[in-house]
């Protein structure tokens, strides 16, 4: 009966209210709770950032430094490629120049200058020949071209003969008649 006692119902309405009183003084609220763990973990953030941040943002620039330099590199690397595909290209067409002057110069060897009409090499007698001849015939052709032979016949031909007398009326050949 004694532990029957310490009930709420057997206790005075004083020790009934400083009961009531002290279970309610511990009784923590909810938004109280989230409160304080809000808080907590916001304090947390707020000294993780300050002391990692620094660190993180270290990491990120060293990181875009490392972007930044391979795309250098790369850079460097087409800079020297383009290089030496320019070296190929002008040593190739130096030699190509080379070897056309070369071929321009041995051509001129054989084939007749068409505006002196010489050639770059030593005639033979029977070609020095055969060029004075030409020449001649081109220098006569000219000279009568401007001097107007060209256009006259080879065989003169007489288109006017002597008048003669006509005994038309006289001698009734018939003729106006």
């Amino acid at each position: 009966m004694m532990l029957r006692g310490m009930d709420k119902e057997g206790l005075s309405p004083y020790e009934q209210y400083k009961v009531g009183f002290m279970q309610q003084k511990n009784h923590t609220s909810g938004i109280g709770v989230a409160g304080l763990v809000l808080g907590t973990v916001g304090t947390a953030a707020a000294v993780g950032a300050w002391i990692f941040g620094p660190m993180y943002g270290n990491a990120k620039a060293n990181q875009a430094k490392e972007v930044a330099n391979s795309a250098k590199e790369l850079a460097n690397v087409q800079i020297a490629a383009s290089q030496r595909q320019l070296d190929q290209l002008t040593s190739l067409l130096a030699s190509e120049r080379s070897e056309r002057l070369q071929g321009d110069y041995t051509i001129s060897q054989t084939i007749t200058d068409t505006v002196s009409g010489q050639q770059a090499s030593n005639l033979t007698a029977q070609q020095a020949a055969e060029l004075s001849a030409v020449n001649s015939v081109m220098q006569q052709t000219y000279s009568d071209f401007v001097t107007g032979r060209a256009s006259l016949n080879p065989t003169p031909v007489s288109l006017y003969s002597a008048p003669q007398p006509c005994a038309c009326p006289a001698s009734g050949c018939g003729c106006n008649g």
